[in-house]
């Protein structure tokens, strides 16, 4: 089963808060998460008692100045206990401690010899009880308004500064030494310009940038002059209920495909299960369409499919195998007719007469799963971004003629780019524009007409860009690393005074800085042994003039929902009192007993009358759930 918790990015810790503790007593150390089964009730009653704790400092609890003084970087440090357990809290581990950031090769060596530029990386080090990389994998969270940071080390932990001095010289540094890390050059004005480019110094000083592109869109429509911004709610109010939990049939899921049709797709090592679509989620049909002999593939070409794509009115499948574990380069793909249960054809990837890899497909644009007469999709390889042609030269649609042959896909169209793209993941909006991310962080945007050149390239902020998507309109793009979700406006106005997307046209010199969204600390931490980042997806909307309402990206057995809206509010509570860029930690948690391997919004199609939204859809190696959005406020 599973629950669903709201998450606030205002949880105020300060210094009438926290817990007592006597001089004496021993710090207790973070020990392992609560029980792995949690349902709905002990969540909610955990979120309660969190809420409520009332905890004190004692009034002689802060060191006396003179006791600081004598503290370079004296900070007080906190160890969050309890994990998801009612018992949950926090403890002062140090009254009076101090930080320093320093550079070196090795976490595990002594401090040495100062290092220059370019040699080793900064480490962050309070005391003698937190000594690691600066990274975002420290998944660091600041607290402006209470002089605070909250952050993960084999627990969740605080500092406390005692001046608004301290606390920002701290910011600086961190953020210094991160830029540092990633780019191994100092953080100066020249550099960040030389990283990024005039055009995106909003990304260098967020408080600089542009934001009224942020507020000139609302509900999918471009905004009317005078037309007063649209007031959302701070907060998504509505509960998510659990309708469906299907058990995965033989050999349990791998991925998922979603239809906007009659049926969905959980496909496994063995086959495909085949499910219904209501407006309250999936649910089975006990339809299983079994691989033969239980494998993809014939002999030594056997192997077992990673992604799915559904075409030709959603009556075929195309699934990609990898070739080598852990790596998701393939040579070609199998063609899986749904209404017959047969692998009809085995594909080959070729480009002027050489076998090549891809790494990634998908649809020529949102929604053209639906045409039935479809015969063409995209495919991403490291260096190339092609379109595959299922028919030969003459417009014939190929068929596999015996086992020992495969038909070769015809590169229509697409550019090899010499090196240095380093393509991980791509997406495509409603007319066909292509979104791509790279591993340097870089997110590229092409029109649908030119696969050769860009029209705007984003700079990365240091993380590989794992998974992107892009709405219908192609406004909006959202791309996932390890740690955090990136958000990025599109629009622009041109010298005409024209609103365009970056997919059309260079954007200009007022690129509007992105939105982080980010995990607490703590839930990063209870999210589970594998708390990184994945697939984050826009709700999915087929038809123009209606916009996605939520983003949902998964994290361990974490299902993370934020509500669009009010990520794109300027005004939103989390944005107040922010350095740097502003990061958004408003969410809603739907929990799970194990990982998950993806969570996604069905289509808009099936959300019921008084819902704001279709049904979510969560899928564990051993089932799928579908959670809907009550009516109830």
């Amino acid at each position: 089963m599973g629950g669903a918790q709201s998450r606030e990015g205002d949880d105020e810790l300060s210094d009438s808060e926290y817990l007592s503790q006597e001089e004496e007593e021993e710090p207790a150390k973070y020990g392992e998460r609560g029980t792995s089964q949690v349902n709905a009730s002990v969540l909610n009653d955990v979120d309660s008692r969190l809420k409520a704790l009332k905890l004190k400092y004692p009034k002689d609890s802060t060191p006396p100045l003179s006791q600081k003084a004598e503290v370079k970087n004296a900070v007080k440090l906190y160890l969050h206990i309890g994990g998801n357990t009612p018992k949950a809290k926090w403890l002062v581990s140090e009254k009076l401690i101090s930080y320093k950031f320093v550079k070196m090769t090795s976490v595990d060596e002594e401090e040495g010899d100062e290092l220059g530029l370019g040699e080793g990386f900064w480490v962050f080090v309070v005391g003698k009880k937190i000594k690691v990389k600066v990274s975002t994998d420290l998944q660091m969270k600041f607290f402006g308004d209470q002089r605070r940071v909250d952050f993960v080390d084999a627990g969740v932990w605080a500092l406390k500064f005692f001046s608004d001095v301290d606390y920002r010289s701290f910011v600086t540094k961190f953020q210094d030494c991160l830029f540092e890390n990633v780019y191994s050059l100092m953080a100066t004005d020249e550099n960040k310009l030389k990283i990024y480019g005039k055009e995106f110094i909003g990304w260098v000083k967020p408080e600089q940038s542009d934001d009224s592109m942020w507020e000139d869109v609302d509900d999918g429509v471009w905004k009317s002059p005078g037309k007063k911004p649209i007031q959302f709610p701070e907060r998504e109010t509505r509960d998510l209920l659990e309708e469906f939990e299907e058990a995965a049939t033989a050999g349990g899921i791998q991925s998922l495909a979603l239809g906007a049709l009659d049926n969905s797709f959980l496909v496994g090592d063995s086959g495909v299960q085949v499910v219904k679509n209501f407006s309250h989620g999936i649910h089975g049909k006990g339809v299983y369409v079994k691989f033969e002999d239980g494998k993809l593939g014939s002999g030594q070409k056997s192997s077992t499919p990673k992604k799915p794509l559904l075409m030709r009115g959603e009556t075929n499948m195309m699934l990609m195998s990898p070739l080598k574990s852990g790596k998701p380069h393939a040579m070609g793909l199998h063609q899986l007719d749904i209404e017959t249960g047969k692998v009809v054809t085995e594909w080959k990837f070729e480009k002027d007469g050489t076998d090549i890899t891809m790494r990634d497909i998908t649809s020529d644009s949102k929604g053209s799963q639906l045409d039935p007469s479809e015969s063409t999709f995209l495919g991403l390889d490291d260096n190339r971004l092609c379109q595959w042609d299922m028919r030969d030269k003459t417009g014939m649609v190929q068929k596999m003629v015996s086992s020992s042959s495969s038909p070769v896909l015809q590169w229509t169209k697409g550019h090899q780019f010499s090196r240095g793209t380093n393509f991980q993941c791509f997406a495509t909006s409603g007319d066909g524009s292509i979104v791509v991310g790279s591993i340097d962080g870089k997110i590229r945007l092409y029109s649908r007409t030119s696969m050769r050149q860009a029209k705007t390239a984003f700079p990365g902020l240091g993380s590989p860009i794992t998974s992107v998507d892009v709405t219908y309109d192609g406004k909006w793009v959202l791309g996932t690393t390890d740690t955090y979700l990136i958000l990025i406006c599109t629009l622009f106005t041109d010298k005409d005074g024209k609103t365009k997307t970056g997919f059309s046209s260079r954007m200009g010199n007022k690129i509007p800085a992105p939105r982080l969204l980010k995990l607490l600390p703590l839930d990063a931490h209870l999210a589970g042994p594998d708390n990184k980042f994945h697939a984050g997806h826009f709700s999915w909307v087929t038809e123009s003039g209606k916009q996605e309402k939520h983003m949902v990206a998964t994290v361990g057995r974490f299902s993370v929902i934020w509500n669009f809206h009010q990520v794109k509010n300027s005004a939103h509570q989390c944005y107040q009192n922010e350095l740097g860029l502003k990061s958004c930690y408003c969410y809603k948690v739907v929990l799970k007993d194990e990982s998950i391997i993806e969570s996604q919004f069905m289509h808009d199609k099936f959300a019921v009358k008084d819902s704001p939204e279709a049904p979510l859809v969560v899928a564990t190696p051993l089932k799928v759930s579908s959670f809907s959005m009550s009516a109830k406020r």
